[in-house]
């Protein structure tokens, strides 16, 4: 019985005691940390993106994060910790298609990065393009019996707008917000602003528009335009 304790239990009894205090510590960080998962909505962060060039796509998709860690860090996470970043250093005008990997996110360093979806996103690039447009201002009302509207001016007359090339070259012109001229009898001047339809061209400095209504005199029907 003793050659057996000594040669079964005894033996590297050291070795024995360690492993299973490493054991029982193993088991107290899993038990006390057990593991979650969770899954956050973020943009997709564009980085060095070069000087004379425009994102021409719309539509941009968010990047689903599934991520993995102890449960006390996930309560913790928000959307702010984690960071999906694609590098457009080099990138030219044309259709592109990029990955999404696990080395585009940056997230705490207690987690993994288990899943992304979608997996790949395709945008489109175009030269940055700047040019100046007319105001064209919209002025609605009813008038007097006898009154017409003889000329609209907008000061400024033209606005400077920026975007992709295409885009840009597609928009004749910025119109105004309506204004509404009801009850001038000779000259009255509004402050309005102008506007894009396109969502991707940029009004450069916008600011307030002045708009001059001036009436004249007529035989015809009150009206408006």
């Amino acid at each position: 019985m003793t050659n057996f304790l000594h040669r079964y239990v005894f033996h590297h009894l050291g070795l024995k005691i360690v492993s299973v205090l490493v054991a029982f510590g193993l088991w107290l960080v899993v038990t006390r940390n057990p593991i979650a998962e969770t899954e956050v909505s973020v943009p997709i962060e564009f980085h060095h993106i070069p000087d004379n060039l425009e994102i021409s796509s719309e539509n941009i998709p968010q990047a689903q994060v599934r991520v993995r860690g102890p449960e006390r860090a996930i309560r913790q996470l928000s959307a702010a910790d984690i960071h999906v970043e694609i590098d457009l250093a080099g990138t030219r005008a044309g259709d592109r298609t990029f990955d999404l990997t696990a080395q585009q996110v940056r997230e705490p360093r207690e987690l993994e990065v288990v899943q992304l979806v979608p997996s790949q996103f395709h945008i489109a690039f175009d030269t940055r393009m700047t040019r100046q447009i007319d105001v064209r201002p919209r002025v609605t009302g009813t008038f007097a019996s006898g009154l017409r509207i003889a000329r609209v001016t907008a000061s400024p007359a033209t606005i400077m707008i920026s975007g992709p090339r295409k885009r840009v070259e597609l928009i004749e012109a910025a119109t105004t917000d309506p204004v509404d001229a009801s009850g001038a009898m000779d000259r009255a001047s509004f402050t309005t602003h102008a506007y894009v339809s396109d969502p991707l061209v940029q009004v450069v400095q916008p600011g307030p528009i002045r708009v001059t209504v001036i009436m004249e005199k007529t035989s015809g029907t009150p009206g408006g335009i």
